[in-house]
């Protein structure tokens, strides 16, 4: 009795609606770090690039708090060439000794069509790329003296066209190595270099200067004549550089010294740094040059955050009017509920107390429900804005290994299989294991996204077909409601006048009342966020993907003849009027795939263009999506009517607990489905690249689908239980995908949002607690808006509909969907 207790007071206070409040308190805590590091240190993510970072793997380099893109050949040359066309220049100088040099060969071989044969010459080097604008001279200049104090005296005096727009310079190596490490020297390098500074603070309105703090050394790699050379000797000079520059208008470039130091056995003379850590310094380099002016979505590093459109602004202003006017409710429901307290006992005394009051409350109890969910959206909405439309919180590059994929997969499983259960429903893919199996594979999804695990083939294509699971599961669960319930005649109540409308809406069978529902489920997030965002509708492909299907698939069940369970038991040859319209549906969509030119008129005539394209006005990523799912939900819709043959000629049994089949069917079923996803596993290893495995993707999906549904389905012990911790992801599965993209991955999720940096696990460990909250807090808005939205009303429903038109019609209007 005293453990029943003490587990029930666990339970009452760890939950998951206490869950959210530490979330919303964790998020409030954030808020205030970053904004004491921002006060402190700055949120300028160049300073971040050059400052400090870590090896998250062999041979990669992350920045602190920021994404680097991976420039090749043409990035590069096409940051070079787009700087120029928009009136920039592209002459940049690396100024210094042999080490510098390295930097300099390895640029201009990055920018270069044509290789660069490295040399070494202590003397000037110059290069010229007239096709891209490009000029790069190396200087050669190796201590701070008399003759580094002239080449920027000169550049001073000289036009500011003349100037070069980024030097890259450093000095130390020679001073020490010519003056055996003496305390003179270095005193001659401090005073030198303050001679500099003034020129180098009155460069700064037209050339960046980098001075580059210098890397340690492999004291036991040195030659003899480099013996003085030691860290020691480099720190010192470091430390003077730093002194001095510190607060002047050069930049620091300190984090090349720390790939340095990573990897500074793989030097080959213990002075220069190994091509490996070349590449890394480059990168930061062309990052740091390229970064603003290209845009990539990898790359926000020196990035400007996009600018505020007129759209958010408004959508912001709508939020801010929920959370106060939900505020303002809540203070009158509280009031009212008072002076409903004082009616009631004055009622009680025997004076008269009207109906009044309560219709009041009942209205006030509405209005505050809906505001109040409203506001709770704003507030979400406004983390999301935070945490990918802004510099606020930081974010980090993905970085795939196995053990990275494999070790939370393991985890999650096991997880999965601790949480299980008994469940009292029997029939094949019954509610719980539906939620069950959405709920493992979102779960999957998150990880492959997470970890950037897209560029391992295998794991792709087992990804592609959790994906095409889900669409599956849409087309069998939504044929098996209409199919059973479904009412679609609405033009039918209208026959004989319209005013039996009324009924036909409250019926509870009505299937447009669900697709209303649906659509509104699936779409609201979306919508919010293409607001909130400033992206497409397409950017969230797999809802417009969802929700075209499921439009798909109730045209083609409304569409005469109207085809249900209880007219297919009437008249027998309903079930071929089934089957003929799955014909026409699989041709339609064949056409549809095998004329592109059919498609894309289709698909781009306006105003339904909008809904197809991305923010470059292309098709593209649609039609993929599309003709890799092409079949997925028709699968769903064919196995569901297929069960239902089944059912109704009693050859399979589901509401027992026992096996579907006899037992010697059930081995012979179970073992082909073990076949299935073993064949299917066995395929994704072997094809050769995506573009030949998506080509075939469509046609064998179903394969390892329905295998898996015989492995779980047939014996009759594993049908009636599941996974109560899988199952609670499946019913929030749509907000998990979503919101993924913002608040739990970054850039549009090319990244990994960081709230606690240099911590890795423990960011992914917090963010993940966050974003799960979030999911669920939005799942729960969404059920409590819908009612009201789509209501059993359908006067109140017309409303809503004029009301929605009214405010996205302007919208279209602006954003040139009519035109």
């Amino acid at each position: 009795m005293a453990d029943r207790s003490s587990t029930h007071e666990i339970t009452h206070y760890i939950n998951v609606e206490n869950a959210k409040i530490v979330a919303f308190l964790m998020v409030v805590g954030f808020v205030m770090y970053h904004s004491i590091i921002h006060l402190k240190y700055g949120n300028d993510s160049c300073k971040w690039l050059l400052s400090d970072g870590r090896f998250p793997g062999y041979n990669t380099w992350q920045p602190y708090g920021c994404m680097t893109h991976k420039y090749t050949k043409s990035d590069a040359r096409m940051c070079m060439h787009y700087i120029s066309y928009w009136g920039g220049r592209n002459h940049i100088v690396f100024l210094g000794d042999s080490r510098i040099r390295q930097l300099y060969f390895h640029f201009i071989n990055l920018i270069s069509n044509d290789e660069v044969k490295k040399f070494k010459a202590h003397r000037d080097v110059h290069f010229q790329d007239n096709k891209i604008n490009a000029r790069v001279d190396f200087l050669w200049h190796p201590m701070v003296n008399i003759s580094m104090y002239n080449v920027y005296k000169n550049w001073l005096i000289s036009e500011p066209s003349a100037r070069p727009n980024l030097v890259i310079t450093s000095s130390a190596t020679w001073s020490i190595k010519l003056s055996n490490g003496s305390k003179e020297a270095l005193k001659n390098f401090e005073v030198n270099l303050t001679y500099i500074l003034p020129f180098v603070n009155k460069l700064k309105d037209s050339t960046k200067i980098l001075w580059l703090l210098q890397d340690p050394v492999v004291e036991e790699k040195l030659n003899a004549n480099r013996s003085a050379i030691t860290n020691e000797q480099i720190d010192y000079y470091n430390k003077v550089s730093l002194d001095i520059l510190e607060n002047s208008a050069a930049t620091l470039w300190s984090s090349s010294r720390l790939v340095a130091q990573g990897m500074r056995k793989e030097s080959p003379d213990g002075l220069h740094i190994s091509k490996s850590a070349l590449e890394l310094d480059i990168q930061l380099l062309v990052n740091m040059y390229c970064n603003n002016d290209m845009n990539h979505n990898d790359g926000t590093c020196c990035n400007t955050p996009e600018a505020t459109t007129p759209l958010q602004i408004v959508t912001a202003s709508v939020f801010l009017v929920c959370i106060v006017s939900a505020i303002a409710l809540y203070i009158y429901k509280r009031r009212l509920r008072r002076n409903g307290l004082k009616n009631r006992t004055a009622a009680e005394n025997g004076q008269r107390n009207g109906q009044a009051t309560d219709l009041k409350e009942n209205t006030t109890e509405s209005a505050t429900e809906v505001m109040s969910s409203l506001a709770k959206l704003g507030i979400i909405m406004f983390y999301f804005y935070l945490c990918d439309r802004t510099n606020f919180f930081m974010k980090e590059n993905k970085y795939y290994t196995h053990v990275n994929f494999f070790l939370p997969f393991a985890y999650v499983m096991i997880l999965g299989f601790f949480f299980t259960e008994n469940t009292e429903r029997t029939a094949l893919l019954h509610r719980d294991q539906t939620d069950e199996w959405k709920g493992w594979m979102q779960l999957v999804i998150l990880i492959y996204h997470l970890t950037g695990a897209s560029k391992i083939l295998p794991i792709y294509m087992h990804i592609r077909v959790l994906v095409s699971s889900y669409l599956f599961l849409t087309g069998f669960g939504h044929f098996t409601y209409f199919w059973n319930k479904g009412e679609y005649g609405l033009f039918r109540f209208c026959q004989h006048g319209c005013w039996k409308i009324s009924h036909y809406w409250q019926n509870r069978n009505n299937s447009f009342h669900r697709m209303l529902e649906v659509l509104f489920r699936l779409n609201l997030l979306v919508v919010l966020l293409c607001f909130v965002m400033n992206r497409p509708y397409q950017f969230y492909y797999f809802v417009p993907l969802v929700s075209y299907w499921f439009v798909i698939m109730y045209v083609t069940m409304a569409i005469w003849p109207h085809l249900t369970k209880a007219s297919a038991e009437a008249n027998s040859f309903h079930y071929l009027y089934m089957i003929i319209k799955f014909i026409i549906l699989i041709t339609c969509i064949s056409l549809f795939y095998l004329s592109e030119v059919f498609f894309e008129k289709v698909f781009l005539t306006r105003p339904f263009k909008a809904l197809f394209v991305t923010s470059d006005d292309s098709i593209h990523e649609w039609r993929f999506r599309w003709q890799l799912d092409r079949y997925s939900v028709v699968y769903g819709m064919l196995f569901a009517f297929g069960y239902q043959m089944l059912l109704k000629y009693k050859i399979v049994s589901d509401n027992l607990t026992t096996d579907l089949f006899s037992k010697p069917l059930s081995y012979i079923v179970t073992g082909t489905g073990l076949v299935g996803l073993l064949g299917y596993t066995i395929f994704a290893c072997f094809c050769r690249n995506k573009p030949e495995c998506n080509e075939f993707h469509s046609y064998l999906t179903f394969i390892p689908i329905v295998s898996y549904i015989f492995l779980r389905n047939v014996p009759g012990w594993l049908r009636t239980r599941y996974s109560s911790f899988f199952a609670w992801f499946g019913r929030i599965s749509l907000e998990l995908f979503i919101t993924q993209y913002h608040i739990w991955l970054a850039a549009d999720t090319h990244g990994v949002l960081v709230l606690i940096p240099s911590y890795p696990v423990l960011n992914v460990i917090i963010t993940s607690f966050i974003f799960i909250c979030i999911s669920h807090e939005i799942s729960r808005v969404t059920g409590v808006l819908v009612k009201y939205a789509v209501p059993s009303d359908w006067k109140s429903l017309l409303r809503n509909i004029i009301l929605f038109t009214a405010i996205l019609l302007p919208v279209g209007i602006v954003n040139g969907m009519f035109y």
